[in-house]
């Protein structure tokens, strides 16, 4: 007879913290101080924001149909993507940062719309959920298994912008950028980061957000950035990056581009399954992409490993330290 001790063993199982973590920071947009607590959660809870700072508090779980805004430079959630709705603002290095250690239910308590941006990566997420501890539960970890190619387009000629979905066993991103800046052109333009042999809090955790000065003034009479500076994030001027220490990575601009599509796909609700690649995309347009898989019954399946080495390579080890 079967050892259900040793079959739950070789299960690839769901994944939250052992304890409470917390954090202090600022807005990248509001420039408000906020907090958050990180919570241990149930299995099959998710990952679940809590407006805390309201008179009734309000819970918006992450899910793809909870996005209801990505023209700020950030993918905005809220109950049932309810415009109208308490919002949650810039949780897409949060997200990343739960990716990329596998984290699959997470109660956050936030006192404030946005989550503090910290040092402008995931790094310091990566941090707060490592140094709480992350546990293994009794359930298996559920992947979103991509069946066939999605693709979503935008823009013609120098304007084009794509972001495209295929199957893959493993999860693998690649992109590639173009800006036309001389600073930015001096970097990598094309990164590519694979789970099944990358390290997420060595090679991509660290790539910082970045900024344009020209755009600055602008984003500011919106209301937008207002918490922006140069300890969160990259500033480039009309020819050089202003930031005394230089670049994290060779490729960091790139890099962050990966990050945030890490992020910007785990809003689904599921580790993914699957090749991703773009170009000159951002989170309208990976929200579109996602979207438009769901909207396809046949596109994917839900999939889960009762045998870790089933699993593709990078999903059965323990959260990887630094």
């Amino acid at each position: 007879m079967p050892d259900p001790i040793a079959d739950n063993q070789s299960m690839l199982a769901q994944r939250t913290l052992k304890s409470i973590t917390r954090a202090v920071g600022v807005g990248l947009h509001t420039g408000q101080r906020v907090e958050l607590t990180l919570r241990p959660a149930a299995p099959d809870t998710g990952i679940v924001f809590r407006r805390v700072d309201l008179p009734v508090p309000v819970e918006i779980p992450v899910r793809a149909e909870s996005v209801c805004d990505t023209r700020g430079l950030a993918s905005t959630l809220s109950p049932g993507g309810d415009p109208g709705a308490p919002k949650v603002n810039t949780v897409e290095h949060l997200m990343s940062a739960c990716a990329g250690l596998g984290i699959d239910n997470l109660l956050i308590d936030i006192t404030a719309e946005e989550v503090p941006i910290l040092d402008g990566s995931a790094a310091s997420f990566v941090y707060l959920l490592q140094s709480a501890g992350v546990v293994e539960q009794e359930v298996s970890k559920r992947f979103l298994r991509v069946l066939k190619t999605v693709e979503v387009r935008e823009g013609e000629g120098v304007r084009a912008k794509w972001a495209r979905l295929e199957p893959h066993h493993g999860y693998k991103l690649s992109f590639e950028i173009d800006f036309g800046h001389p600073a930015v052109d001096q970097t990598g333009q094309r990164a590519v980061f694979d789970f099944s042999e990358g390290h997420y809090p060595r090679d991509i955790a660290r790539a910082r957000t970045f900024g344009f000065t020209k755009d600055v003034e602008m984003m500011r009479s919106r209301g937008l950035s207002l918490g922006g500076s140069l300890d969160n994030a990259i500033v480039v001027n009309d020819e050089r990056v202003l930031n005394a220490e230089g670049l994290r990575y060779d490729d960091e601009f790139t890099k962050h581009k990966i990050l945030d599509a890490i992020g910007d796909l785990y809003i689904a609700g599921r580790p993914m399954l699957a090749a991703y690649s773009a170009y000159r995309s951002g989170h309208a347009l990976n929200n579109l992409l996602l979207r438009k898989l769901l909207e396809d019954p046949g596109a994917f399946e839900v999939v889960s490993f009762e045998r870790a080495s089933d699993a593709p390579r990078g999903f059965a080890e323990p959260a990887p330290a630094w």
